[in-house]
């Protein structure tokens, strides 16, 4: 018999679960877990650190499900930014999940977006779960407001699963040429040359039709693939996304804001001392240490929109992280939240990202405009959570892919930071080593 204690308050109950009382590992249950959430609830959304150790702490373990998407904005879910504010301001007991879509730009900035969107998630969709899930060092505690724990651990432990994932192999294609990505690269060095722009960050899209794949499985080998500690599993009806991000876009705890920017990458090295060497060459690079210096300058100064004065400082600059394909360059920027700001103004005051959009941000925005194809949709957006506290934590949504389950179209993108010392063909080469862990996955 499972080890568990229960808890009553209200209409929500609780029951904690030793990992060594469950059938089987935890990590095998995480897998059961899923597919059974994905199975039977238009919303989820779960968020997996995977035990990797990161200044001011990765993801917490959760997963979130509600069984219908739809339900009363403001009070179950949230379509815009009043509508978040709403049910951040109820006093309740229940975590917030969802996303920003990079899209949202347009009603921070006098901005707008033309092109094609092949996924179709909403701008913003948040969601209170009716039961989720958190997984800490020895234990899952499950909390739910529509059905008792102990059915739904019985459920979880019977349901069938395999071990072994199917092979996709799904072929994608680029929406641009390298010859017209090394044209564009061209261009928007000649911008900068003209003084439009210091950087930019530009992206090309991979994508597929007619695709028919096992999101939950799929993100499973990717996480396998390439483990990162913001890396997420995201549904919402037919609409899906597979993350394994390393990068941090926002964070709040307590009062204390920290966003932690990547520019800077490099492949990791088949043997010990040729990944030393890698190591050492992009923390001497200068170039990457000037994208980075420019994007540290644009987050301190979108931290000042909206905290105390005097409070933002770089807390440390130009750190240098492994990841199973990449060394990056990681910078982390904290500042103090005054009691008086909002989560919700602290969020839209950063968004999006500098790191994926460059310096001047509105300029660089503008630009991405002009020379992209398509509507990144959740690519460059964000994937977080809110805790019942009202601290959150967001993710910036790369190394990503986005499925629409209805009409079959998949969608990764890629991207690089575009300076006038940029060489295009090394640009390209950068795009295609990040993409490596999703090709892999796919192909």
């Amino acid at each position: 018999m499972p080890i568990f204690a229960a808890v009553f308050h209200k209409r929500m109950q609780q029951l904690s679960v030793a990992f060594d009382s469950l059938p089987v590992p935890v990590s095998l249950w995480k897998q059961k877990a899923l597919a059974w959430a994905e199975a039977h609830h238009e919303a989820v959304a779960y968020y997996e650190p995977n035990q990797i150790p990161y200044r001011h702490q990765a993801f917490q373990n959760i997963l979130g499900v509600r069984a219908r998407a739809e339900a009363t904005p403001g009070v179950d879910c949230a379509h815009s930014w009043q509508d978040l504010s709403l049910l951040l301001q109820q006093q309740q007991q229940t975590p917030l999940l969802g996303f920003l879509t990079y899209d949202l730009k347009n009603g921070l900035e006098q901005l707008q977006s033309h092109h094609p969107d092949f996924i179709g998630f909403p701008p913003l969709y948040f969601f209170r779960p009716e039961t989720w899930f958190v997984f800490d060092k020895a234990k899952v505690t499950i909390f739910s407001t529509v059905a008792q724990p102990q059915v739904i651990l019985q459920t979880i432990n019977a349901w069938a699963f395999l071990t072994s994932f199917s092979e996709n192999r799904l072929k994608t294609q680029a929406r641009v040429s390298k010859e017209k990505y090394v044209q564009t690269v061209q261009q928007l060095r000649q911008h900068i040359l003209e003084g439009d722009v210091y950087e930019v960050n530009y992206c090309q899209e991979f994508y597929a039709e007619n695709a028919q794949l096992e999101p939950a499985s799929l993100f499973w080998k990717l996480n396998a693939a390439s483990p990162t500690p913001f890396a997420g599993f995201l549904k919402l009806q037919q609409k899906y996304l597979l993350c394994a991000s390393p990068e941090r876009f926002l964070k709040k705890e307590g009062n204390l804001l920290v966003s932690q920017p990547i520019k800077g990458t490099s492949k990791r090295g088949s043997s010990p001392a040729e990944d030393l060497a890698r190591r050492r060459a992009l923390a001497s690079n200068e170039k990457e240490q000037a994208e980075n210096m420019m994007i540290v300058d644009l987050v301190r100064n979108d931290l000042n929109r909206v905290a105390e004065t005097g409070s933002v400082q770089v807390e440390e600059l130009f750190g240098l992280y492994g990841f199973k394909y990449v060394w990056q360059m990681i910078s982390t920027v904290t500042g103090t939240l005054p009691a008086e700001v909002s989560a919700v103004s602290a969020l839209q005051a950063a968004f999006p990202m500098g790191s994926m959009t460059g310096a001047p941000k509105i300029k660089a925005l503008e630009l991405i405009e002009t020379y992209e194809q398509t509507k990144r949709g959740l690519y460059s957006g964000s994937f977080g959570y809110f805790l019942p506290n009202r601290d959150f934590d967001f993710n910036v949504v790369i190394r990503s892919l986005q499925y629409n389950a209805t009409s079959g179209y998949v969608s990764f993108e890629v991207g690089s930071a575009i300076t006038y010392d940029s060489d295009p063909e090394q640009e390209y080469q950068e795009c295609l080593l990040k993409a490596a862990a999703i090709l892999k996955i796919l192909s």
